[in-house]
Formats: structure tokens, sequence, C-alpha cells
């Protein structure tokens, strides 16, 4: 599928006998009670345009945050800065590699196919070399990518000094001042009169992205700084501390996202009796068989027996598994998949309590406060069944789906066109003002050469 696009727009009813033909109706553009002349956005990669495992340039024009500011300029709104990179950028990413495009590949077997492959051998480390924020600053759109709640209110996030793993190069490159400066302290800085909240899936995803073996989940409870409730408490009452309204969405599942449900459980194909009967001759002393067809993979867990086990039904290969690993390497068959590339179901409990819990307070606080909310959990959990608009299906699937990027986890530019039209209905509903919605067809899914 090429350029993959959808329709969002309403059509008035035809009411003459005469024939007629479809036009789209608008309501007169209204503000409401919103006050945008200063729009700020806060929250982390998603936010900040991240997508196809790096932040690059074209992702960045095409955030939600950048798309919704768009339609605020219909209101009155004030110019929306982004701290960008060089269009000319193979961007970065937080493993430090180039972005990836669909390109042929030739696998370990000699098959070649369209693959996500980065763009250069190595990451553009230029854009960590210098602090822009005297030069392009001070930024609307402060979405960090790698940021949780607890660390948006840290001061000195970008601090080098702090030591690696301590301080993050994306908000030391945009920062007002590196060594003093939160995320937090450098949007109040602007004054919001308005804000946009979309925050706390790192919190819970840094570790269900590694396989459960790095990381941590943020607890809920803690002060702020350490718990999720207590940093989410001291986000919004600053943010709404000098009178400004705002929009807070909650978090997705992890089954809405293909990083966790591309790689199918059962993806281990024998097809020789003489291949299932080498197997079964290894695993009888752990009383795992096999059969023609698709198998369960093997995979590593402590628990089991001999440190190995089938994996369940309801268990995730992540998408970073090496796939030549699988193909020519015996991962998941003589040899188990490592625990950085599986989530099982003790650590899978974990992460679904931690968004549970998350998306409550999310929701207590939109209430509590007046604020808008958007509910992406739910937007996601009906694009994984498939949504189609003018005959042009959407989902979640990886690559085909058109609804997210290379790397399983950000959106692509439409995917961002409808969640940005997300946030406009739901500030529509709350502030009563009549926001057009975005024209997702003017934006692409995922790019194929």
């Amino acid at each position: 599928m090429k350029n993959t696009k959808t329709i969002l727009y309403s059509l008035a009813l035809c009411g003459s006998i005469v024939a007629c033909k479809p036009s789209i109706s608008e309501p007169a553009v209204d503000k409401g009670s919103l006050d945008v002349s200063k729009y700020v956005s806060v929250g982390n990669s998603i936010t900040a345009g991240y997508a196809d495992n790096a932040l690059y340039y074209d992702g960045q024009q095409v955030s939600y945050p950048n798309l919704i500011s768009q339609q605020f300029s219909k209101i009155g709104s004030g110019a929306f800065k982004q701290p960008d990179i060089d269009p000319n950028s193979v961007g970065i990413g937080a493993s430090l590699g180039a972005r990836l495009a669909l390109s042929p590949h030739a696998d370990c077997l000699g098959t070649t196919s369209l693959s996500p492959v980065p763009i250069a051998t190595a990451g553009d480390f230029t854009i960590f070399a210098s602090n822009i924020f005297a030069s392009k600053g001070p930024f609307n759109n402060m979405g960090v990518p790698g940021a949780k709640a607890t660390t948006t209110v840290y001061p000195g996030y970008g601090n080098s000094a702090n030591g690696p793993g301590n301080y993050n190069p994306f908000f030391t490159r945009m920062a007002s001042n590196p060594a003093t400066a939160s995320i937090l302290s450098d949007v109040m800085a602007q004054n919001p009169t308005f804000f946009s909240l979309f925050l706390g899936s790192n919190d819970v995803l840094l570790y269900a992205l590694s396989g459960g073996t790095s990381d941590a989940i943020t607890p809920s409870a803690g002060g702020p700084g350490v718990g999720f409730d207590a940093s989410m408490d001291a986000i919004v009452s600053t943010l709404i501390s000098n009178g400004a309204k705002g929009v807070i969405a909650n978090l997705p599942e992890i089954t809405s996202l293909p990083y966790f449900t591309t790689v199918p459980y059962n993806g281990l194909v024998l097809t020789s009796q003489a291949q299932v009967s080498a197997l079964n001759a290894v695993y009888a002393p752990l009383g795992i068989t096999f059969h023609l067809g698709q198998n369960p993979f093997i995979i590593e867990d402590a628990a089991a027996p001999g440190g190995m086990r089938q994996i369940a039904s309801t268990e995730y290969v992540l998408l970073s598994v090496p796939q030549d690993s699988l193909k020519c390497k015996q991962w998941g068959s003589a040899k188990p998949i490592p625990n950085e590339y599986v989530l099982i179901s003790t650590e899978i409990t974990s992460i679904q309590t931690a968004i549970s819990n998350y998306n409550t307070k999310i929701k207590s606080l939109a209430a509590a406060n007046g604020l808008a909310f958007v509910d992406v959990n739910q937007f996601l959990s009906r694009a994984e069944k498939g949504v189609a608009y003018n005959g042009i299906n959407l989902s979640t699937t990886f690559v085909t789906g058109g609804a997210f990027s290379l790397d399983g986890v950000h959106c692509t530019p439409i995917g961002n066109a409808l969640l940005a039209n997300e946030f406009l209905k739901s500030i529509n509903k709350t502030y009563g003002s009549t926001l057009p919605l975005i024209d997702a067809t003017k934006y692409d899914g995922v790019k194929f050469p």
C-alpha cells in the first residue's frame, strides 16, 4: 500500500428534490473559551515527532502538536516553535542509530525483501553537539524523547555532568540551561495560556521495550520525581497555576503497538518429520514436544525447568528480535530466544496494571481540573480492529496498516493527523470551540520505495 490516506470530511445532506452533489459542511470557526495565544505541548517522543526509530526533521513537522497548532492558528495562536533538526540530517534515535526506511534487504538465507533498514550506518551525533536554545528557543514543543512523568520535574535533566544514563541529551540540546532547567520549568517560563499533556508512557514502556530486562516501571506511590501520581499532580498543578487551560491524554495498552504483536508466538514452522524428531529428542527431558507446522518458540525463562520453555499464546516476542537469528541461528528452536526480546506473563501483568493505574490517575486529573480528556487507549483499541475511511483501511498492523511507523511504536504522518483530531475533538467538546478537524488525506502512511 502506497501513501495510505483517509477521508475525515462530513458530507452535507442534500435537501433538494433535484440532483445535487455532496458538499463539505463545516461550522464557522469559533474559539469558544479558548485562549491559545501561547500553546505549549508537554510530552515525550511521540509529542516530539519521533518516528522510524529516530528524531528527524520530517517527523517533527508532522508531530501531533504541530498539526494542532496549525488549527489553532485559525483562532489567533502565536507561532509554534519546535527544536527542529537539519532537514538533511539522517536523525538519531535513543539507540543512537539513524532513522529507518523500507529498503530491499537480503537475509541470511539469501532472500531479498523490503525491510526496515537504517538509512546510514550511525545516527547524526552532531544533533547533540550544541545547545540551540539561544538561537532558536524557547520552544513551544517541549516533547522530549525518553522523558517520563518523573523526569519532567527534574532540575538539570539535561546536565551532562550527571554522567551517562543520568541526563537526557535530547533535552540538553534544547534546554534554556541544561545544568539547572527542568522540562516543566522551561514550559512555565513561557507562561502558556493553553497546554497539551501526553506523558507517562515511558514510565512503563521503557521496561516493556526491553523485555523487562532494563529500566523499571515507575510506581504510582512516591513523591514528585519518584512516583507517577505525585509527579503528575505536580505537573498539572504547575501548568494551571497561571490560569492556563489544557488537554490531557491517557496511555494505550501495549497490545495496540505493533512492536509487541507483529512477531507471532508460534512462528517456529517445522516442515519435515526429521526436524520434529530432532527437536523432540533434544527437549524430551523438559517435557516439550513439537509437531509439523507452526509451533511456539522456545524462550528463556529462569523459573522454568532447564531455564527455558515454549512461549504461551498470551506472551509476546518483540519486534526487536533479530530475524536472521530466528532464521539461521536457530533462535526459538535449538536455542531459546533471550529475555530481552520477550515479554512473559508476569511482566505483562505488571505492565497492564501500571497502565491501568496511570490511566485512572490521568482521567481523575482531567476531571478534577476541568481539562479536556483524550482517550488514546480507546482510539488505538478501535484502530487495532481496523478503521475504514472512504473505502481505505487503516489499522495498527505493522507497515501495511498505515498508522505506525517502522519502529512499531510511533505514528506515521497520517497516524499523527488522526491522533491530533482526537485532541481537537476533545478540545471542542470541553471548551465550546468549533475548530475544524485536520484533513488527513494530506498525510502519508509508511513510505514505500
